[in-house]
């Protein structure tokens, strides 16, 4: 019997980077994961194996985006590498450098790593925002042949970060003459279950709205997709030939955030009863975003017209991304279980 090939998942205390390890390895891979420190490796344990067995198939190598240290042994063997991980910060750190150098860097890293061991192909995690038109109240469909305006002054630090480090891979891949490919996966908002009580920064929205955090819902929406999903089309680009050199949208439906507190309310009940109903006014937003510099990063968004397709995920790979409100709904139904809700 041929031994199952092994896969490099990068950032594995992540929330994307835990189901994708937990679907390869429900999907019979070894799966390797890098991680900042050893401390973390129980848990992460714990947490996967809530969901799948892993047996002997899983290993953890310290490796960090910021630095050299890791990557080349963590790399060496792997047939695949899922390069999910992404540095944290905040939306608009007084120094945007702080988020976007480490980014780039640490792709370049991992594409250094993967080459050098001949792997087969790399999935990178973007993101909808390296396709993010400069004029937010067009109407349009947008797919994978557009790129963002890195110059735009509407994008902030962490959106400027996914552009640049998706051009980054692609010219590093251009330059490099040995059989690895690359495949790039943008996500739209990553809602679903969260894995542990550690929850991750794109869920906290939802966890925003059950704590009644809001006095209202602006005019903002989301293009929805289930990190189950997320985990399920990286490795369908993981192994498919047609998805050599290309880039993926990655999305399943587009809610307005007062249709997601609909969502909630309809399905969770009780436990749903602090969610906003009504709708605050773009103009009231817009003076709240004068004190808050969290709100600033928002405004542009308010009203936007354009969706996002993903039609060529579903027509090249068949991808079949859930229902969103299915998505919320199990997302704020993990919050509620995990308790941790009172970290929003």
């Amino acid at each position: 019997m041929a031994m199952p090939e092994t896969v490099l998942v990068t950032g594995g205390s992540g929330y994307v980077a835990g189901w994708c390890i937990i679907e390869l390895l429900r999907q019979g891979y070894r799966v390797r994961t890098t991680i900042r420190s050893h401390s973390k490796e129980n848990a992460i344990r714990k947490a996967i194996a809530a969901e799948t067995d892993p047996g002997d198939r899983l290993s953890f190598f310290l490796a960090d985006l910021t630095a050299d240290a890791g990557w080349e042994e963590a790399a060496a063997g792997c047939t695949y590498v899922l390069h999910v991980a992404s540095p944290l910060g905040s939306d608009n750190p007084n120094d945007e450098q702080a988020l976007i150098a480490p980014a780039r860097e640490g792709t370049l890293r991992v594409l250094r790593a993967a080459t050098k061991a001949g792997v087969k192909r790399v999935v990178m995690t973007s993101s909808c925002a390296a396709a993010t038109p400069s004029r937010y109240k067009e109407e349009g469909i947008i797919d994978e042949s557009l790129w963002s305006d890195p110059h735009d002054k509407n994008l902030n630090a962490y959106r400027k970060s996914k552009v640049l480090s998706e051009m980054d891979a692609w010219q590093f891949m251009k330059d490099c003459s040995g059989p690895t490919v690359l495949t790039t996966i943008m996500p739209g908002s990553v809602f679903g279950p969260v894995l542990s009580s550690d929850s991750p920064g794109s869920v906290q929205v939802i966890g925003r709205l059950l704590q009644g955090r809001m006095p209202g819902t602006p005019r903002i929406g989301f293009e929805v997709v289930d990190v189950r999903d997320l985990a399920n089309i990286h490795i369908r680009a993981m192994t498919s030939e047609e998805a050599a050199g290309q880039r993926f949208i990655a999305v399943s439906e587009f809610a307005w955030m007062n249709e997601i507190s609909a969502m909630l309310r309809l399905s969770l009940g009780q436990e749903a009863a602090k969610v906003p109903q009504r709708t605050v006014p773009d103009f009231v937003l817009r003076l709240m975003s004068l004190l808050d510099p969290k709100l600033r990063a928002i405004t542009p968004m308010l009203g936007r017209r354009y969706r996002y397709t993903s039609m060529k995920a579903q027509q090249l790979l068949g991808w079949r991304p859930r229902p969103a409100g299915q998505t919320v709904v199990d997302c704020a139904r993990s919050l509620i279980a995990h308790k941790v809700l009172d970290s929003f």
